[in-house]
């Protein structure tokens, strides 16, 4: 009766496979692909991060990604539960995944030559790893609703406590002695500049920049996460389907409302990971979710649609190691051709793409191909029931 009364939220809902979670999950992966193969300067500008404050499509990519492993903390912890794994055996999977995903995101920085003296430690693996390992192991010590809001108030209000009140060592008080969120000159950039120095992903001198994936960052990823978990306790409740694809959608305009209302303050930064670009990201994520989750989920709109999705999906760590693997070997196969040093990816796009009337078009033919690419090895694992996991 005690726990009733301190935890009064619904029983949750028997576990059964998100659909519109793999199409999510899908989209984001394929988009991420994209992205991170633009084809180069000639690319639309939605096809880039922004430089600095602002926000492009781009920019949504990796947050949507990070707030899916939240969502799916809740199915996936509560499925190996239900099964009779001990909350012991899911904490050391839970360390040992992490482990693994962050061992893959540093060998991803260091292929194909692993120069360990400017080896980048920070990345996009590493921060997925770190936040799965800490909201996980969180869900598992308290499954309670409340504390988990009062983690992601702590940590956007903190982070931009930190930001806006804390001295810079050596520079002063942003707002007053330099400017509030200076591209070189903040807290973000100045630890990761003490603790990893030569290991950072922008190293320009004329900048001085740290890097996006840093370690302070880190603390508002973990509340993109924290939102992903939420929704996924919301989708785990037994309320109707109506129900929750209204509640999804009330949480988006809620997000979008409150983190383009506190940009004004704190502006959207993709780099800092700033607090109002976490709700702002959840809240499209939650847009995306909640159209997918009407279609696939209340209406039943599975076919065809959601396939290619689901492919990408249910193998997007392996399709982004391909990405990012396949690319970079392929930058590395050097040769001259027609009296010029070049490689095998500028070779292929000069003679083939290039061709394609408008860099825009171009470079987003190019975007495609790589992603067709990276399709077809997942293609192969999801015929044959392969999903491989960390």
């Amino acid at each position: 009766m005690k726990d009733a009364m301190t935890n009064p939220s619904p029983a949750p809902a028997p576990i059964q496979r998100l659909l519109s979670l793999d199409v999510l999950r899908g989209i984001t992966i394929a988009f991420m692909i994209m992205v991170n193969n633009n084809g180069g300067p000639g690319s639309w500008g939605f096809m880039n991060h922004a430089q600095w404050n602002g926000l492009t499509p781009t920019d949504l990519v990796f947050p949507t990604f990070v707030f899916v492993v939240g969502a799916s903390i809740a199915y996936a912890f509560d499925a190996r539960l239900a099964r009779g794994a001990t909350r012991a055996q899911l904490a050391c999977h839970t360390l040992q995944r992490a482990a693994i995903l962050f061992l893959l995101g540093v060998v991803v920085n260091g292929f194909p030559f692993f120069e360990l003296a400017n080896l980048r430690i920070y990345g996009v693996l590493q921060r997925i790893a770190l936040c799965y390992l800490l909201v996980g192991l969180f869900y598992l010590w308290d499954k309670r609703v409340w504390t988990k809001v009062a983690a992601l108030v702590a940590a956007l209000v903190g982070y931009w406590i930190l930001l806006r009140w804390v001295p810079v060592p050596g520079a002063g008080m942003p707002g007053q002695e330099i400017p509030f969120m200076d591209q070189s000159l903040n807290l973000v950039s100045w630890i990761d500049r003490h603790l990893m120095p030569h290991h950072l992903y922008l190293e320009a001198p004329a900048y001085n920049l740290s890097d996006p994936e840093g370690l302070l960052s880190t603390l508002p990823a973990l509340g993109t996460t924290l939102l992903g978990l939420l929704t996924g306790l919301w989708l785990r409740t037994r309320k109707p389907l109506a129900a929750k694809a209204l509640g999804l959608a009330a949480g988006a305009l809620a997000c979008l409302a409150t983190g383009y209302l506190w940009s004004i303050w704190f502006p959207l930064n993709k780099n800092l990971w700033t607090s109002s670009y976490v709700l702002v990201a959840a809240g499209w994520s939650l847009a995306v979710l909640a159209l997918a989750f009407w279609a696939a989920d209340v209406h039943g709109w599975r076919k065809r649609w959601t396939w290619p999705w689901l492919v990408l999906g249910s193998n997007a760590i392996a399709a982004y190691m391909f990405s990012e693997l396949v690319p970079s070997a392929l930058d590395n196969i050097r040769f001259t051709a027609g009296g010029r040093r070049t490689n095998a990816l500028a070779w292929v796009f000069i003679h083939v793409f290039a061709h394609i009337p408008g860099p825009g078009w171009a470079a987003f033919a190019y975007s495609v191909s790589i992603l067709a690419l990276c399709f077809i090895p997942v293609w192969v694992l999801y015929r044959k029931k392969i999903f491989i996991k960390v």
